[in-house]
């Protein structure tokens, strides 16, 4: 009984941990860094006459839809227009999108009929722009008007090679079980990675929003399922920081169901194993003592062993309850039965059509942890390309 138990609470302690626990580990040593080195200082953003010219990116795949929205949200940022390059990289599109955007003179349409994913889009598009900085977003996206002048402000510290912009979910009704978990998921990551860059850096840049130094970008495998997250963290490799800022942000709906929300995260989280393979190099804690640290425990955790350990806390438990392992395992089995209930009324409310804010947060943690294991699968069986169906939003 001894192994079982010492077992349970392996397992126990490494889920609150990766999903609480390193939020409060983090905020501490944030504080004690506060501390200790003082307020941290802010980079001015040089006059008008001393900006640099920057690309904005976008990659799309049959985005006709889209087009004039994304394109009369990008004429209303706040940068100097002759300055600020429109650039979309249409891959192998066969839809109106490159019509629709030969309608707009100041844009750069790259081109390609083959349709290789996104990011052989990125190669194709980062290979032509010559400016210093290119900011990348989704077409599907609504950027806040000064995004592009808080970025270009972050760049102006060297150590700083990408900046991640926030990720801000929107939903069109309230009850919307995709949006609603999607979004209370990306506000408390949002906080861990505004406490991350503080401490050292950020943990990868999400695709709806980053930017890099041109330069510094280097060509990535085109099977890669998170671009926009394994093209980050090598540069933290490299030496250089993620910074993080939610003065610069992008919006946009959430999925249009839960049913539509798993296509995603079985992308997701099959990306995520495949980066910590692809990066392991950065868990090594004798050359990236503080980036394997926040790497581990931020991203390799969730998206390797502490579902599984999740999933073997049910069986360990019923087994110790069984055997009178003490009133402890029987009160967490009592919470464990508490939290399923809790989950599965969320999944019958969103099945339902209806309203249930206090059970989407444990629906969504399930089903997202659930999604890992088809993200397994999905890796198994993935094609080798970087094509994706994307999942529709709204």
């Amino acid at each position: 009984m001894l192994a079982l138990k010492i077992l349970f609470w392996a397992c126990l302690c490494l889920v609150v941990y990766t999903y609480v626990g390193y939020g409060v580990v983090l905020t501490l040593l944030v504080w004690l860094k506060r501390l200790v080195m003082g307020k941290v200082r802010q980079e001015a953003l040089p006059a008008d006459d001393m900006l640099p010219e920057v690309t904005f990116l976008v990659c799309a795949y049959n985005e006709q839809d889209v087009v004039d929205m994304k394109m009369e949200n990008n004429y209303a940022l706040d940068y100097p227009s002759d300055k600020l390059h429109f650039m979309w990289v249409t891959d192998g599109s066969t839809d109106a999108t490159n019509e629709k955007l030969a309608a707009y003179k100041d844009v750069e349409i790259v081109y390609s009929p083959a349709r290789r994913g996104k990011t052989a889009a990125l190669n194709h598009g980062l290979s032509l722009v010559t400016t210093p900085i290119v900011v990348m977003t989704d077409a599907n996206t609504i950027v806040n008007k000064g995004a592009i002048r808080e970025i270009v402000r972050l760049m102006q510290n060297p150590a700083v090679g990408c900046v991640a912009g926030e990720k801000r979910v929107m939903a069109h009704a309230e009850g919307q079980s995709a949006a609603e978990g999607e979004g209370a998921y990306w506000r408390y990551e949002s906080y861990l990675k505004r406490m991350d860059s503080e401490l050292y850096s950020a943990m990868g840049a999400a695709g709806e929003l980053n930017a890099v130094r041109t330069e510094l970008y280097e060509t990535m495998p085109e099977n890669a399922l998170l671009d926009d997250f394994v093209m980050s963290m090598r540069l933290v490799g490299r030496g250089y920081k993620i910074a993080y800022t939610s003065d610069a942000y992008a919006m946009e709906y959430g999925s249009a169901s839960m049913e539509e929300e798993a296509k995603r995260k079985r992308r997701i989280a099959a990306g995520g194993l495949q980066s910590s393979w692809w990066l392991r190099r950065l868990m090594n804690p004798f050359r990236y003592p503080v980036v394997s640290f926040q790497f581990v425990s931020h991203r390799v955790l969730r998206w390797t062993i502490t579902p599984v350990a999740l999933m073997a806390l049910i069986p360990l438990n019923v087994i110790l309850v069984m055997l009178k392992g003490g009133v402890v395992y029987d009160v967490i089995w009592v919470l464990q039965i508490l939290f399923y209930l809790s989950a599965f009324m969320g999944w019958m409310a969103q099945r339902k059509g209806g309203k249930s804010k206090i059970f989407t947060i444990p629906y969504y943690f399930l089903f997202m942890n659930l999604n890992v294991f088809s993200g397994m699968k999905y890796l198994m069986n993935h094609s080798g390309d970087g094509t994706w169906e994307k999942a529709k939003r709204g």
